[in-house]
């Protein structure tokens, strides 16, 4: 469940591996971990620290996955070794403690999404 141990950003398609590829790019491959979903809207999930995406605003494309009063959010985890299709680590965590800087990520998608806010 988002919010308890990490938040999500899911950016959906072409436009969420292409925000991959600029995060492994402007992280020298090492992003933090990073899911891709190979079906249905071939969804692209950051994941950044519990609490990170309540506050900012996003550019539109990019979906806030955390918990608040009333709100629930599941995040799709692949296992860490195995075969776990449609899901796979795109950027797998490296340690411990390590996600997706989310104001390097929020830069990078406001570059690559335009700058429209919700």
């Amino acid at each position: 469940m988002a919010g308890v141990q990490f938040d999500a950003l899911r950016v959906d398609g072409e436009a969420g591996l292409r925000l991959a590829d600029v995060m492994e790019e402007a992280t020298g491959g090492d992003p933090g971990p990073v899911v891709a979903e190979a079906n249905g809207r071939r969804g692209v999930y950051f994941l950044v620290p519990p609490g990170s995406t309540s506050f900012r605003s996003w550019p539109v494309g990019v979906t806030r996955l955390s918990s608040g009063p009333g709100r629930v959010s599941y995040i799709p985890v692949p296992a860490l070794c195995g075969r776990t299709w449609p899901l796979s680590w795109r950027c797998p965590p490296s340690e411990a403690g390590r996600f997706v800087h989310a104001l390097l990520l929020r830069s990078a998608a406001d570059a690559l999404l335009g700058s429209a806010r919700f």
